[in-house]
């Protein structure tokens, strides 16, 4: 006899399919992009974590100060002793005629530009004496001037003629495609002032009692660069031989290991 509901038999229906394999099969693990484990990438390496209590830090200030006070009136006494004298002489050098061309006054060989300052030193200097020069508004951290020289040119004279020094133009080549030593706008803008120093003591002798002062231009350089980066058998050629001169010239009778003004130009 049907049954009263009128339900239907028991049974998968019709839109109903077969599942294949055991019932209970486990999915895929899902991929992850975690790192390795690690206690040293995930910084629980075992360390000294004291708590900073105030009975624990005041005293280690304290020992630290007492140790550094003394270190420091020693600096301080020793910069007191440094004595300097800063004089600006290329507005006091120009003649008053040739106050409105200074341009023309530099570029002209044929005037004199000797220039003499009287300085009075106050205090007593013993030496040695360091010279330095200052220039401003000259900008050395161009990147086309930073760059603008051949490190092989200046250390080895083999490579004179076989190293590329596309990039000291246009202070590479001189007439005829011959190349130019030491190559770039480095070299060729060298500081070129000279100085020479004489002295008048407070109880001068002798006529004028003025006593001239020896300047040592060697040992104003670092020693590598003496004896790597600039060679002992690399002289000066074809430099500051064009139309245009840029700044100093440098002795072609001495190598490049010997001339420090380029050294710390």
């Amino acid at each position: 006899m049907p049954p009263v509901n009128g339900g239907a038999a028991a049974g998968p229906s019709s839109g109903s399919r077969d599942v294949h394999g055991p019932a209970a099969a486990a999915t895929a693990a899902p991929k992850r992009n975690r790192p390795r484990y690690h206690a040293f990438t995930q910084q629980q390496l075992p360390a000294c974590k004291p708590i900073l209590a105030p009975n624990m830090v005041i005293p280690i200030l304290v020992f630290v100060g007492l140790l550094f006070i003394p270190i420091g009136l020693a600096c301080y006494a020793a910069s007191n002793k440094v004595f300097e004298v800063v004089y600006r002489y290329d507005t006091k050098c120009v003649p008053k005629n040739m106050l409105h061309n200074k341009v023309g006054y530099i570029q002209n060989a044929s005037i004199n530009k000797t220039c003499t300052i009287n300085l009075k030193i106050p205090n007593a200097m013993k030496r040695p004496i360091f010279i330095y020069y200052q220039l401003d508004r000259f900008y050395q951290n161009h990147r086309r001037y930073a760059t603008s020289f051949n490190i092989a040119q200046l250390s080895d004279p083999k490579e004179e003629a076989n190293a590329d020094i596309k990039d000291c133009k246009p202070e590479a080549y001189a007439a005829k495609g011959i190349p130019v030593v030491p190559c770039g706008l480095v070299a060729w803008s060298l500081f070129n002032d000279t100085y020479s120093f004489a002295r008048r003591p407070r109880r001068a002798g002798g006529i004028g009692g003025v006593e001239a002062l020896r300047v040592i231009k060697s040992g104003i350089s670092w020693r590598s660069e003496r004896e790597r980066l600039f060679g002992k058998h690399v002289y000066p050629k074809n430099f500051q031989n064009g139309s245009l001169v840029g700044g100093g010239r440098l002795d072609p009778r001495k190598p490049l290991s010997e001339q420090e003004e380029l050294m710390v130009w």
